[in-house]
Parts: structure tokens; C-alpha cells; sequence
């Protein structure tokens, strides 16, 4: 009993921080494929903290606008989507601030319409320019360790690293090389895109990630409210498993959990 304390108290100390703020939430909600339904699922089922707006979205009006359904107390993550230089992103920025959106930013600049990669040169120009007006940047882009060496360089919050491309659900195709990111860089590592099933951001956070970004994956699901509780129970017992201490892994043979000789001698 008192060890089963030890370790809940543990685990309600276990906070993401980003930018000066605590998160008990290591799930956050990309919007791109919004619908009412998404939002309340990714709130109420997958207990999301943060959830990410597009700037255009923040600045229609009608029924349509996706500020009047985002709960009270959950944090604004607009992105800079449809940027293609960092001036643009800068200028997305500073309006999404205007909006009342606030300080965080996810900075996502992409020139390439054919294969939604993030532009990994602009995106850090624009990190080093809204840090400076104080913003709290949290770049998405694609893993490469000298460019999240210089995103950290230019102020970044968390760097937020592509699985797989947008959109795609293929999972932890970049596997590989989001590990050496977490390894190397002292920042938190957000898995951002391409993340298609639970047990993908399970992986992601054994690995090591501070938090799993998804959208497409419970906004195409057949039962929105169960997705989203299952990617919840997910990121949570990745989270738990990195914490614990992952056993080894032998790479040949195998090895008895008990003794296979000897018991019938006694």
C-alpha cells in the first residue's frame, strides 16, 4: 500500500514544462482535421492540455470558428501553418498573438506542397526571431540532430520532430533517428505527425519522448471518444514503462526466467 503511494505521488510530480508551464497532460491535440466531436474526445477521453489551431481558423467568424469550442483552461498551440518563410511565419505569430491566442507558438513552416516536409533552415530563423519578441516556439521539423542543436541554440521551448509524413499514419518511420534527438538534445521531444495507432505513441514514449502530438489517428477513427481514451492509456503507460527503467534486451539466445537444472536433485 505505501509503495503503491510512493509511486502515484511520483507520477503526479511527473510534469511536462514548456515554456515556464507544468502539464499533467504528455498528450496534446493537432486540430487540423477539427470537428467538435475531435475536441471534446481529445479533452474529456485523452485529458489533452494543449491543443493546436490554425491562426486562419482563430480569425474566422460564424459557427465554424474553433476558438467557441475549445474548453476554458486548455492552452492555445497556434501554428504558422501555410507559412513558407520564417517573415510569414513571424507575421502568423504576431497575429495569432493579437487573436488573445497568447505566447505559445508552434512554428511550422513548409515549402513543399507535395510532401509536407517542414523547412528545417526557415523554421530556424523564425525560432530565433520569436523568441526575441517573446514568444515560447515549439518548432515542428524534421529529425535532424544539427538542426534541433540549433534550434535549441535559438530559444526553442521543445522541439517537435515528424514521425512519418503528415497526415499518413504510418507511424514511427523515422524511428531511428527521433531517438538520437532525445539522446542528444536536452530539450523536451514532441512526436509530431504521422503517429497512426496507440501503440506507435506508446513506443514513442518508451523511448523517451516528453509528449505525443496526434490527430489524423483519432479524427479518421470509427469511434472518436474511445480513440482518444486509448491513445490516453497509451502515451500514459509508454510514459511509465520509460520511467521504470526498460529491461534489457538480449540480441541472441534466450534465458531462462528460472533455473532449468538442478531442481531434481534435491
Amino acid at each position: 500500500m505505501e509503495e503503491e503511494k510512493r509511486i502515484q505521488k511520483n507520477l503526479k510530480s511527473d510534469q511536462l514544462i514548456l515554456g515556464g508551464r507544468e502539464f499533467s497532460s504528455r498528450f496534446i491535440l493537432g486540430s487540423g482535421k477539427y470537428n467538435v466531436e475531435l475536441i471534446r474526445a481529445a479533452v474529456e477521453q485523452a485529458g489533452a492540455e494543449i491543443i493546436t489551431l490554425a491562426v486562419r481558423r482563430a480569425n474566422s467568424d460564424g459557427a465554424g470558428k474553433i476558438l467557441d469550442y475549445i474548453p476554458e483552461g486548455v492552452t492555445l498551440l497556434p501554428n504558422t501553418s501555410g507559412a513558407r518563410t520564417a517573415e510569414e511565419a513571424v507575421r502568423i505569430a504576431r497575429l495569432s498573438r493579437e487573436l488573445g491566442c497568447g505566447n505559445f507558438v508552434k512554428v511550422e513552416i513548409m515549402r513543399d506542397a507535395k510532401y509536407l516536409l517542414p523547412d528545417n533552415q526557415e523554421t530556424v530563423k523564425a525560432t530565433e526571431l520569436l523568441t526575441k519578441e517573446g514568444f515560447t516556439a515549439l518548432p515542428y521539423m524534421f529529425p535532424d540532430l544539427n538542426t534541433a542543436r540549433d534550434l535549441a541554440q535559438a530559444g526553442a521551448a521543445a522541439v517537435m520532430p515528424l514521425a512519418a509524413p503528415i497526415g499518413s499514419n504510418r507511424g514511427l518511420a523515422a524511428k531511428d533517428f527521433i531517438q538520437i534527438l532525445i539522446d542528444e538534445i536536452e530539450l523536451p521531444v514532441i512526436v509530431d505527425a504521422g503517429i497512426g495507432r496507440p501503440s506507435q505513441a506508446c513506443e514513442a514514449m518508451e523511448m523517451g519522448a516528453a509528449a505525443i502530438m496526434a490527430n489524423t489517428a483519432i479524427a479518421t477513427a470509427g469511434e472518436i471518444p474511445l480513440m482518444a481514451q486509448a491513445f490516453r492509456k497509451a502515451v500514459q503507460a509508454g510514459r511509465e514503462a520509460y520511467l521504470s527503467g526498460l529491461g534489457r534486451v538480449r540480441k541472441t539466445g534466450g534465458e531462462a526466467s528460472s533455473p532449468l537444472t538442478g531442481f531434481l536433485r534435491e
